[in-house]
């Protein structure tokens, strides 16, 4: 088992746990499929994936006999099949030069370290790479940007507090061309609770951006916290209001009891979940794999305690 699936497997434990007191049935009868998918949904899968799981389980095993384990295997199938679509790597089209790369989110998700983490890691694939330290409002973001600046050996553009994001993104944007840098990763502010303003902040990036390259930006990434639940739905639908986000990163799946909320994502907007974390470690950040995801948050069938033979 590789350590990033059994960090996966710890990380999804909660949602595990959630799940497995649901699978000591051995009969598979009304009362049982409906403690299964109240299960389901209160791991944050959504209604639509856990109704689905249910109603193929109707169909296929109502009143029959079932193991735990024949539960699990049928649960993972239908789970990592919602998820392979959008199961997608991040690959920059290099063929920009420099890609730029927004990312985006509210305070508080992790996107200061998830953009030092690709640093690191694009880095470690002979890229060269600028980050632009965007989230002007928070001096924390800005000297934790220049941190994973010092450990990528990558410049870092970054202003007074206060200072205009959209010009620090015209900054790093020269210094990338000057440089030949091959991507660029402009941090944003995430203040939610006045929306108009991180609209306009925004559009003043995207506006500045496309004077170097009208087709920049060419990766918008959402990225989102796997404890907020549900919550994570309504945060697309606010930043897709305001950019045309291209695809999703998923964090902190490593404290969730909420970790079915990558398969609601999957269903509800259908946008590709690039990487999901599950600790602070540069190797905690990895692609995502629907199938290890699926098996993760489904656990080990040795896991489940049987219940004692009737008679």
């Amino acid at each position: 088992m590789s350590g990033f699936f059994s960090r996966l497997k710890q990380g999804l434990a909660r949602s595990t746990q959630k799940l497995n007191a649901a699978l000591t049935h051995r009969h598979l009868d009304e009362a049982a499929l409906e403690e299964l998918e109240e299960a389901l949904i209160a791991a944050d899968l959504g209604p639509a994936v856990a109704g689905r799981v249910i109603d193929g389980f109707r169909k296929s095993r109502f009143g029959k006999d079932v193991t735990p384990a024949e539960i699990q295997e049928a649960l993972a199938a239908e789970i990592a099949r919602v998820l392979e679509p959008v199961a997608i790597p991040f690959e920059p089209d290099f063929t920009h030069k420099p890609h730029v790369c927004l990312v985006v989110g509210v305070n508080g998700v992790g996107k200061t370290t998830t953009i030092g983490k690709m640093a690191r890691w694009f880095g470690g694939q002979g890229k060269s790479v600028v980050m632009v330290a965007g989230d002007t409002f928070r001096a924390a973001a800005v000297e934790q940007l220049q941190v994973w600046g010092e450990r990528t050996n990558a410049p870092v553009i970054a202003g007074k507090p206060g200072a205009d994001p959209a010009g620090l993104a015209f900054e790093g944007i020269k210094r990338a061309r000057e440089q030949g840098a091959d991507i660029v990763f402009i941090d944003t502010a995430g203040r939610l609770h006045n929306k108009g303003a991180l609209m306009e902040e925004l559009a003043k990036i995207i506006r500045v951006i496309r004077k170097f390259d009208e087709t920049a930006p060419h990766s918008v990434l959402l990225v989102l916290d796997a404890t907020t639940g549900q919550n994570a739905l309504e945060q697309v639908r606010v930043f897709r209001e305001m950019v045309s986000v291209t695809g999703l990163i998923v964090t902190k799946l490593d404290g969730s009891a909420r970790g079915g909320i990558v398969v609601a994502l999957a269903e509800a907007t259908g946008l590709p979940v690039h990487l999901v974390g599950v600790g602070e470690q540069v190797e905690d950040l990895r692609a995502f794999s629907a199938a290890e995801y699926a098996r993760g948050l489904v656990g080990d069938a040795g896991a489940i305690r049987e219940p004692p033979a009737e008679g």
